[in-house]
C-alpha cells in the first residue's frame, strides 16, 4: 500500500529549480455504465515522493479531483482543469491482478487482464529510451491514429509542455466502484472522452505503464515557476 506522505516546506522550495519533473507509475482509464468516467494516477516515484490521485468526470461533464494534499493538489490543477478538489486520503493496494483504491467517498475495485498487442510492442521498447520526451513526441502521431482522443506530448496549463512515455498496456476486465455508497454501474468504454488535460485515456479501459514529464514554465528572471 502507498500512502503520501507530505514534503517539507524547503524540499517544495526545491522543486522550483528544476526544469522537468518526471512521474513513474501507472494510469488506469475506465468508464462506468452510470456515465462515470475515472482515471487513476499511482505514481510511486515521482518528484512528491509516492502517492497518487483520482480523476472523476461526471455524466454532465463536471470535473473532480481527489487528491491526498495541498501540495499535490496544487501541483495537478495547475497543469490541469477541474471544477472541485478535495484533498482525501487516497490509498491504493496492488494484489496480484486486484487493484483497490479507496480515496475520499470514492470505492474503486478493478481487476486487470492480459497484455495487449499495444503493451507487447511497448515492453519491446528499452525503459531508458521510453522515459525520455524525445521518444514521447516521436510516437504521438501513431498513437492519435490507433487511439482517438490519446495524445503523448502536448501544452499543459500554466504555460507547463508534458510527455506521456508508455511502456505496456493492459486491459481492465471487471471494476467496482461506487461514490458515497452509490454504485456507479458496470465496467464501460471511456466515452465521451475525458477533458482533464490536452488528451484523453484511451476508449477501452485499460491500465498504462507510464513515465510522465512534466516541463514547467520560465518565470522572470529565468526561473521555473512551480504551484
Amino acid at each position: 500500500m502507498f500512502v503520501h506522505r507530505p514534503l517539507g516546506p524547503e524540499a517544495v522550495q526545491g522543486l522550483v529549480s528544476r526544469r522537468r519533473l518526471r512521474f513513474d507509475g501507472w494510469i488506469a482509464g475506465m468508464g462506468t455504465a452510470s456515465g462515470t468516467r475515472i482515471v487513476l494516477g499511482h505514481w510511486p516515484h515521482s518528484p512528491f515522493g509516492p502517492f497518487s490521485d483520482v480523476m472523476i468526470e461526471w455524466p454532465d461533464g463536471q470535473r473532480l479531483l481527489l487528491a491526498p494534499s495541498r501540495e499535490t493538489a496544487d501541483f495537478v490543477t495547475a497543469t490541469y482543469t477541474f471544477d472541485s478538489v478535495r484533498l482525501v486520503p487516497v490509498e491504493v493496494r496492488v494484489a496480484g491482478a486486484g487493484w483497490t483504491v479507496a480515496a475520499g467517498p470514492l470505492d474503486l475495485r478493478f481487476t486487470i487482464g492480459r497484455r495487449r498487442a499495444t503493451g507487447l510492442l511497448l515492453c519491446a521498447v528499452p525503459p531508458a529510451l521510453a522515459r525520455r520526451p524525445a521518444w514521447a513526441a516521436l510516437t504521438d502521431w501513431p498513437a492519435r491514429a490507433l487511439l482517438p482522443g490519446v495524445r503523448t506530448r502536448g501544452s499543459a496549463g500554466a504555460g507547463r509542455r508534458e510527455w506521456y512515455g508508455a511502456r505496456d498496456v493492459r486491459a481492465i476486465r471487471e471494476v467496482s466502484a461506487a461514490i458515497a455508497g452509490t454504485d456507479l454501474g458496470g465496467l464501460t468504454s471511456v466515452e465521451p472522452p475525458v477533458r482533464f488535460g490536452f488528451g484523453s485515456v484511451p476508449r477501452r479501459p485499460g491500465l498504462t505503464r507510464v513515465t510522465t514529464t512534466v516541463e514547467l514554465r520560465r518565470g522572470r528572471g529565468g526561473r521555473r515557476e512551480h504551484r
